[in-house]
């Protein structure tokens, strides 16, 4: 029997910072710096020029093994076997890491029926080189197509420069793979319908966006025979907004319904539940304004995983994820009584805040542009960093740059259209000819408000912040009860005297 060769100390050490970038999040300070050692790039460049940099590194690295003849990881043990397995594992992923990007657009073009994955017999042949057996080279074929398209609708779907979005988009792909990639490869990759998740965040700020990201990114499996993954990932998420219902109508389009079940019931209807693939993700948006009876059914799904369609008593089972979204304060709703405890406590596996665009905009100057610029080619289908630039100063000059952007980006969407149109866009004219900064401002200028006044305007403008009678109450040293009969003076009157 041959012994078991060895790798050397500099090789071990380099392919064991291989091994942590591999497992690193890559919308992390730490896969950067990962990076940086890898390609030995210590200077700032672009995210893509860095990961080319490793690639080279990391193929040289073992095609210098090849040379000599000490390539192969089943000729290893231990610790330097699963280093130089990893290491393989990564070139080959990044080898096919355009393939995977072009199956993604082929895809989302061919809508719910799978396609074939031209390359996946080249790479299950690679991997099976590496010594793994069928089943475990399929499982990896799968979880590089998993990575990729989290990457891709993470990065594509959520841009932004400031620390704000850098940050949503590390936690969205932790809440894809966990923050530990090595504990969801070996343990998690198939019971993440276990983890639920509860967006948080104004509205127009882009909470649908951040749910499809996650919807489409979760794991499928491939079938072999068919060369097909088994389901495409248009079809693994599924999107209703729950405010657009009436209470009556509701259940039968969350659960289904039975034929006869209720007056109009003239056949049986399957609900979003059953629809959902077993591999895909439901988001159900505005969670905050469903009824107690319904949140008691949905807390049902999350606990046993089981639902019955209205004028039913079959039990079906749901194997997806769920995900919820609101924009109202649930601590509110939970101490008044309208959004159950333990409904909230199912869904907050993990609880993400998708950051306003005035915040993202006070962080970041650049981030307003890149926006507009990412508006533009969605709108028009190319580049326009000419006409993306005269847009942004064009917002600059008509807003300033203190506008509080209350429909985030949703508002700044319908200003680029404005603006296309008219050439001026002069900002949401409840905020910008009445709102309780403006009025606040006008006020101090003048010197003509009393201090009953300026506290009352300063409630409404935290409240419109924070989101919570309770936060504002902590900071302004005020009871909860005095804060909210700020908050909900009308309109413009915030700042009136009492």
């Amino acid at each position: 029997m041959n012994k078991p060769m060895s790798l050397t100390a500099a090789d071990r050490d380099f392919f064991r910072t291989v091994a942590l970038a591999a497992f690193a999040n890559p919308f992390s300070p730490e896969r950067d710096q990962l990076d940086r050692r890898i390609a030995g790039e210590t200077l700032c460049c672009p995210q893509d020029r860095l990961i080319d940099l490793v690639v080279d590194r990391v193929t040289s690295r073992l095609d210098a093994l090849k040379r000599s003849g000490k390539a192969d990881p089943l000729h290893y043990r231990g610790d330097d076997r699963t280093l130089l397995q990893t290491a393989f594992q990564f070139a080959i992923y990044h080898r096919y890491r355009e393939a995977f990007d072009r199956f993604i657009l082929e895809q989302h073009k061919a809508g719910d029926r799978p396609i074939k994955v031209p390359f996946a017999g080249e790479v299950l042949d690679q991997l099976e080189r590496l010594g793994y057996t069928g089943p475990d080279s399929r499982r990896y074929l799968e979880i590089f197509y998993q990575i990729r398209r989290a990457f891709y609708f993470i990065d594509t779907a959520l841009v932004g420069l400031s620390p704000s979005m850098h940050t949503l988009r590390l936690q969205l792909w932790n809440n894809v793979f966990t923050c530990d990639i090595n504990l969801y490869d070996q343990r998690l990759w198939d019971r993440m319908e276990d983890f639920s998740t509860l967006l948080l965040g104004e509205t127009g700020t882009g909470k649908g966006a951040a749910a499809a990201a996650i919807g489409r990114s979760g794991f499928i499996p491939f079938d072999e025979k068919s060369g097909c993954f088994r389901d495409s990932f248009t079809r693994s998420f599924v999107s209703r907004n729950l405010s657009q219902y009436p209470e009556s109508l509701l259940e039968s389009e969350l659960f289904g319904h039975r034929k006869g079940a209720f007056t109009g019931a003239i056949d049986n209807y399957e609900g979003v539940f059953s629809r959902c693939s077993a591999h895909g993700s439901i988001f159900l948006d505005e969670i905050g304004d469903v009824s107690v009876p319904v949140q008691i059914k949905l807390l049902q799904v999350l606990q046993e995983r089981t639902f019955s369609p209205v004028g039913s008593h079959d039990r079906l089972r749901f194997n997806g994820r769920v995900i919820a979204a609101t924009n109202r304060p649930l601590h509110d709703l939970r101490r008044e009584g309208q959004f159950r405890d333990d409904f909230y406590y199912r869904l907050c596996s993990d609880q993400i805040i998708v950051p306003p665009l005035r915040q993202r905009v006070q962080e970041e100057a650049a981030e307003l542009p890149a926006l507009v610029k990412n508006i533009l080619q969605r709108m028009l289908g190319h580049e326009c960093s000419a006409m993306a630039a005269e847009i942004s100063d064009s917002l600059r000059n008509s807003l300033g740059p203190h506008y509080a952007w209350p429909g985030n980006v949703r508002e700044l969407e319908q200003a680029v259209r404005r603006i296309l149109l008219t050439r001026r866009y002069e900002g949401d004219q409840l905020v910008v000819g009445g709102g309780l900064l403006d009025l606040l401002v006008s006020g101090i200028n003048q010197g003509n408000l009393d201090a009953r006044q300026l506290l009352a305007g300063y409630c409404g403008l935290l409240y419109q912040r924070l989101g919570s009678y309770e936060e504002v109450a902590r900071r302004t040293g005020l009871d909860r009860r005095t804060v909210k009969k700020y908050v909900l003076a009308p309109s413009g009157s915030a700042v009136e005297q009492d």
